[in-house]
């Protein structure tokens, strides 16, 4: 059997942690942004795990991620 792809577009957006959650960066930090305060901007920065209703599908998008 051939090895499976890893979508390219998830492999770019996710990592993995060592506990085996899934890592992501948080959305609405582009632009618009002189209507957020300094503190939202400043928790945009941090990063968030994916949801476990979610994490199931990225997983399948990402075979090899090693979770």
């Amino acid at each position: 059997m051939p090895k499976m792809k890893s979508n390219r577009a998830a492999a770019k957006r996710f990592k993995a942690t060592a506990t085996g959650k899934i890592k992501r960066n948080r959305a609405y930090a582009r632009h618009i942004l002189t209507t957020k305060t300094t503190k939202q901007k400043r928790g945009l920065r941090a990063p968030a795990t994916v949801d476990s209703s979610n994490a199931k599908s990225v997983k399948k998008l990402l075979p090899y991620l090693g979770v």
